[in-house]
């Protein structure tokens, strides 16, 4: 009789568990429930946390250190990485401007700057890489990408000249921006971002009225960046505030279009080429993912949604894995043919990874024993 085979791939369970953490918890689970079902383990990642991990299973390269300007000025210690010997390289905004470095009371969407992001982008761009990939996501920002160009030497500037202070809400002051500072390789490279959701600059699903709240905007800071941004896509006079995946990391992926030559693809298909995902997703009989919270924002470009879709398009069953279900409008729920919801008491570190290990283990033993 031929074992089953199960594909293991979730991403990050943000604040509580790396994507290579989920997946090992959820790997346990289903071992002492069905140690005879072969598993395939592929963390995922979308453009945020954790996808320079995911890419470094996937292809040869070395990771890179550096102390950089967090999210609110303080040192953080960021990574990046260069893979294909070399040629590309690849910078994870939420190392060095990610929500995850800071405290819930400490969240300042108004404030909060790409700068180190920035810095990480210079280092790159020093290396000689030909191939410059931004992941966008698990950003704390909402400055549209301004930190990061100003640390590559753009200047964004008020009706005095002077240069704006850090932040999104600084914005509603822009007058004019300085490009003749600008790194040289700048232009030279192939300059791309990696974005985890779809969601345009502006709107009810753009970066301040989506993601604002969860950066610690209150209702009135929402509407501030969101017409800082508004104002900035005019004096840009940029066409590009409507894309998909302008919206990501604050507006990151707008700044970008609009002022750096890029282009925004999805990150989650730049990691599912890495690791060969729908190769392995044929030989699967069941994929399992997950995520911390599955809501509308799942459908709009993150990894289980991504992986959902492929899994569909082959006919494999998906099962999504969820810390929190959001059941508000807009919800994908037909994206997965069954939805697993853990406890919401679940802690950080070992207690997460041991609620997760145990509802995988649920349900493994429920799937055979009604094979």
């Amino acid at each position: 009789m031929i074992s089953p085979r199960w594909l293991v791939a979730p991403q990050e369970f943000k604040g509580t568990l790396s994507a290579a953490e989920a997946a090992e918890a959820m790997a346990r689970g289903l071992r002492e429930s069905s140690p005879e079902v072969v598993l395939d383990v592929a963390p995922l990642a979308d453009g945020g946390p954790g996808t320079v991990e995911a890419l470094l299973t996937g292809l040869r390269g070395e990771r890179r250190q550096q102390v950089v300007r967090g999210p609110l000025g303080a040192p953080v210690e960021a990574h990046w990485a260069l893979v294909e010997d070399g040629r590309t390289a690849v910078v994870e905004m939420a190392s060095a401007s990610g929500l995850s470095l800071l405290a819930p009371e400490a969240r300042d969407a108004l404030k909060a700057s790409t700068y180190g992001t920035g810095e990480l982008m210079h280092a790159a761009l020093e290396s000689g890489c030909e191939r410059l990939i931004v992941c966008l996501g698990g950003s704390a920002t909402t400055d549209a990408g301004t930190g990061a160009l100003s640390a590559l030497g753009f200047r964004f500037l008020d009706a005095r000249g002077q240069p704006l202070p850090p932040g999104g809400a600084a914005l509603a002051q822009l007058a004019r921006v300085g490009a003749s500072g600008r790194h040289p390789r700048l232009g030279a490279v192939e300059l791309l971002g990696a974005t985890d959701v779809t969601s345009p600059l502006l709107g009810p699903d753009g970066a301040a009225r989506l993601f604002g709240p969860q950066k610690g905007a209150d209702e009135a800071g929402v509407e501030a960046l969101e017409a800082a941004l508004a104002h900035a896509a005019t004096v840009l006079g940029d066409t590009s505030a409507g894309w998909p995946g302008a919206g990501a990391a604050g507006g990151f992926g707008f700044g970008l279009l609009a002022l750096a030559g890029a282009r925004l693809v999805p990150g989650y298909e730049l990691v599912s080429r890495a690791l060969g995902l729908e190769r392995r997703v044929l030989m699967a009989d069941v994929v399992l993912t997950g995520e911390g919270r599955f809501d509308r924002q799942t459908a709009l470009g993150k990894g289980p949604g991504g992986i959902a879709r492929l899994a569909r398009e082959h006919g494999t069953p998906v099962v999504l894995f969820a810390g929190q279900v959001q059941r508000d409008e807009g919800l994908a729920l037909d994206l997965f043919h069954e939805v697993v919801e853990l406890s919401a008491n679940a802690q950080p570190g070992e207690a997460a990874s041991k609620v997760l290990c145990e509802a995988a283990a649920r349900w493994a033993a429920q799937r055979l024993k009604g094979r």
